[in-house]
């Protein structure tokens, strides 16, 4: 059974009446027996748990402690290219926003590459929009096999696609494969992804399984809180992690915990999911899946990030940018204007013309960063909390 088969069979009322519980007896039940079931997950997401959230919060501490150590892994994004035909409702990138677009060649991706090297990094996430004439699996590999020499860990959170594409990105060097389902909620699915392949909902909920037959060994997947009630995507994050953790056993999988961000186009998130939300989920989300790698993203403020990171988060990015070339400014001699997916000329005054103050390359954003803390000063305050950034902790002569 697939995991769209199997999502499609889970008891969501069922579930859903126990998150909303108001029992204060029953999330301490569950504590006192211990996290076995979606069932149980559900019930410390419920309002009545929230009352127990600074015991979530200890033992969330206390488990990460003793599976993953006092450690927290360091990554950061490295965005080739903002082209996309997708027109999604919640993106910057989204096909109809007039920005200014960019795809970066391999060069250029290594020039980005080298300089996140130069911080300490080597663990790198490449990031695209989804565009076959501009990103296609020959170029992704292209892209992979320049880094691999000198980055060891290289994810990709690209377009998805079949397994057979997927084959070649894996043999270059990449390991990892990051998938935003976005939202798991169907109806709202459907109106947020009005135009391009992202439409097709099965199709990239099935993508980690297309992915990790193609040999790739860490699979992330999120939902991006704002778009539909929180507690129904945590419920679904849970449900399809812990089937991706029984059926793709030999990879390892995180979870990652995004909030919607300013974007071109200023799309307004639909649901809230306030910072104690935040805080609840991943408490409840590391008692029931004790070793699924939690991530946290600079799409947190400084402040909130500090207080996170020792609850239960295994991996953090920092420095990060959004748009291709903002590490170095590469690409700004390639920028080309879109509207409403066509490439005309670059005119003043025109809609997305005017660069982002601090930007080192004029291309637009997929969204506007929270922490933009250097990633030494990350490093430290990770050390002041008595955790240990990590840079690297593979290589591929282990498995060689």
């Amino acid at each position: 059974m697939s995991f769209v088969e199997a999502f499609n069979n889970l008891p969501f009322e069922a579930l859903l009446s126990r998150a909303a519980t108001t029992d204060g007896a029953a999330p301490r039940a569950v504590l006192d027996r211990g996290v076995s079931s979606l069932a149980d997950f559900a019930t410390l997401l419920s309002p009545a748990a929230s009352g127990h959230l600074e015991e979530l919060c200890r033992r969330s501490q206390t488990l990460t402690r003793q599976r993953f150590g006092r450690t927290i892994r360091l990554f950061a994004p490295l965005y080739l290219s903002n082209e996309c035909i997708n027109n999604c409702a919640y993106c910057g990138f989204s096909r109809d926003n007039p920005i200014l677009r960019v795809t970066l060649s391999v060069e250029e991706v290594e020039r980005e590459a080298r300089a996140l090297a130069e911080q300490g990094f080597r663990n790198i996430l490449l990031v695209a929009g989804e565009h076959p004439k501009f990103v296609s699996s020959g170029y992704m590999a292209d892209c992979v096999r320049r880094l691999h020499p000198f980055v060891p860990s290289i994810s990709l959170e690209v377009g998805p696609m079949e397994t057979p594409e997927y084959v070649p990105l894996v043999a270059a060097g990449a390991e990892g494969l990051v998938v935003y389902q976005e939202t798991y909620d169907r109806a709202v699915y459907s109106k947020m992804h009005t135009l391009g392949p992202k439409r097709d909902f099965d199709w990239r909920l099935a993508t980690p399984e297309r992915a990790y037959e193609a040999g790739f060994r860490r699979l992330g997947i999120a939902a991006l809180y704002g778009l539909s009630d929180w507690r129904r995507e945590a419920l679904s994050v849970a449900a399809h992690a812990s089937w991706l953790l029984k059926h793709c056993w030999k990879a390892q999988v995180t979870v990652s915990l995004p909030r919607l961000r300013p974007c071109a186009g200023e799309f307004q998130p639909l649901t809230s999911f306030a910072d104690r939300d935040l805080v609840q989920v991943i408490a409840a989300m590391r008692l029931f899946l004790p070793d699924v790698g939690i991530v946290l993203s600079t799409r947190e403020n400084a402040a909130l990030r500090d207080r996170l990171l020792p609850l239960g988060i295994t991996h953090a990015s920092a420095g990060s940018h959004t748009e291709p070339g903002g590490y170095t400014g590469a690409g700004k001699d390639s920028l080309h204007h879109t509207v409403r997916g066509r490439i005309v000329e670059l005119a003043s005054g025109a809609a997305g013309m005017t660069p982002a103050e601090g930007r080192a390359t004029g291309a637009t954003g997929q969204f506007d960063i929270a922490d933009d803390r250097p990633p030494e000063v990350v490093a430290e305050q990770i050390r002041r909390l008595g955790y240990e950034p990590v840079w690297k902790d593979w290589d591929a002569a282990l498995s060689a």
